[in-house]
């Protein structure tokens, strides 16, 4: 496993799962440790990655969660929960189990901002490095944001900020993880079928301000009663917490929130008025949140208020999150694929002017309360599409909250018929909106095949309009 020249830093250590995560740490741990074993799990199989991982010494164990040795330490895959079988089998043979955010800390534990949250914390992280890099700083995103920590830890430079997008998954069995400041945006309903519970997924969250001591800044929303139960928590340990509204000034020491449309952040008693939100090419009232969310982390960290806002007003839409794709005689289309809860597409439903949204809602059911969504939708659509599996309960729903005088509510099967009954819907002025509610999984791989498969039709509609097809 390691060179004669080469001491091991880690004894024999375990991996579990073989997707992105457990193969690049497995690949990571090759030369460090005196020996790699990765289990696979029940469904894993032969294939060409197995031949490479046995290739470099690791030794591969498939389709068992059946775990026998003993381990100085497991990584385990997001993907598995704390509370499953598999995991148990690793805690049993392994003196530690953790996740890879985790590992990837005590390996390079400095200049770490980390944020999390049910939703927005992709758009948030990403703006936050802008800001980061527009201050001067050398940052990159990492973690859920689609860059494996692990797989950069050998490049990182000695001066690098890592900006982390961490999961609950991923949060849930830290121990050491201690960023210098970090972010939570909201806690509403989701994957709890994975942490069991509401309270156990709230608290996997908070996990990341455990080692918080008062010189770091916790900036945490108080817009939802999770999060402001969160704050008084850390408030009573005596730590930094910037309260962050999309409301009033909360007057706190530290404080970020909006005044007269403008976008207003306190840190320590000094105030810095940033732009309006008009400025913003992000729309709606979840990306104000963003903003200042990333805004407070970007001051804290030494960022200049005169270098924060060109990045701040300049940053763009990211892919599947509120993304325009196109225009057609008049109606415009918008892929908000990432939406896969509900409380994503209420926040979702504030970037647009009320009566103007043809919304497309549907695909693999969560089964979460759709009574509050509809709500909002019902005030602010004209008109709904529910498709896929979970159309008919989302039919049901919607015209229960829209009535009869309400936005009109109309079926179809997939994807593609639902565009084309939202195309026949919109009106000149309309915006036709995939900000689905749901998983992806009933017809698509994931939200991004998802959501490509959407701009990829409303394309294809575009040029069959202008004749070009």
């Amino acid at each position: 496993m390691t060179t004669a020249t080469q001491t091991p830093q880690f004894g024999d250590t375990l991996v579990l799962g073989l997707g992105t995560t457990g193969i690049d740490v497995a690949r990571y741990l090759v030369p460090r440790s005196t020996s790699v074993t990765v289990y696979g799990g029940l469904a894993s199989k032969e294939g060409p990655v197995v031949d490479q991982l046995r290739e470099d010494g690791v030794r591969v164990v498939l389709g068992t969660e059946d775990v026998e040795g003993q381990y100085q330490f497991a990584v385990v895959s997001p993907g598995i929960s704390e509370n499953s079988a598999f995991f148990a089998a690793a805690h049993r043979c392994a003196d530690e189990v953790m996740g890879e955010p985790e590992f990837a800390f005590r390996q390079s534990p400095e200049r770490w901002v980390a944020i999390t949250g049910t939703n927005g914390k992709t758009t948030t992280t990403a703006l936050t490095t802008a800001l980061l890099q527009g201050g001067g700083l050398t940052a990159r995103a990492v973690g859920n944001i689609g860059t494996l920590i692990t797989s950069v830890l050998d490049e990182r430079a000695d001066d690098e900020w890592f900006v982390a997008e961490l999961s609950s998954y991923q949060l849930a069995t830290s121990k050491k993880l201690h960023p210098r400041a970090a972010c939570l945006l909201n806690v509403t309903p989701d994957h709890l079928s994975w942490h069991g519970s509401m309270e156990a997924y709230a608290l996997a969250k908070e996990r990341m301000f455990q080692n918080f001591t008062p010189a770091d800044l916790a900036v945490v929303s108080i817009d939802d009663a999770w999060c402001r139960a969160c704050v008084k928590r850390l408030e009573e340990r005596g730590l930094r917490v910037c309260h962050l509204t999309t409301g009033e000034d909360p007057k706190t020491a530290c404080a970020a929130f909006v005044r007269d449309d403008r976008l207003v952040v306190r840190i320590d008693d000094v105030e810095h008025d940033l732009c309006s939100i008009h400025e913003l090419v992000l729309k709606g009232e979840h990306n104000v949140q963003n903003a200042l969310a990333a805004s407070a982390i970007a001051l804290e960290v030494g960022v200049a208020e005169a270098d924060l806002v060109p990045a701040l007003t300049s940053f763009q839409a990211l892919e599947h999150r509120i993304e325009p794709c196109g225009e057609l005689e008049g109606v415009r289309f918008v892929n908000d694929s990432k939406a896969t809860n509900t409380d994503s597409v209420e926040k979702a439903l504030t970037a647009f002017k009320a009566g103007t949204v043809v919304l497309l809602l549907g695909g693999k059911d969560k089964g979460t309360e759709l009574d509050s969504m509809m709500k909002a939708a019902a005030q602010t659509c004209h008109a709904i599409v529910c498709f896929g599996a979970a159309g008919p309960r989302m039919e049901e729903a919607a015209r229960a909250a829209c009535g009869e005088d309400g936005p009109q509510v109309v079926s179809a099967a997939h994807l593609e018929e639902a565009l084309d009954a939202g195309i026949e819907l919109a009106r000149p002025g309309d915006v036709v909106l995939l900000s689905p509610a749901c998983a992806s999984f009933d017809e698509f791989s994931s939200f991004e095949h998802r959501g490509r498969v959407f701009k990829r039709l409303v394309a294809d509609r575009i040029a069959k309009a202008k004749g070009l097809r």
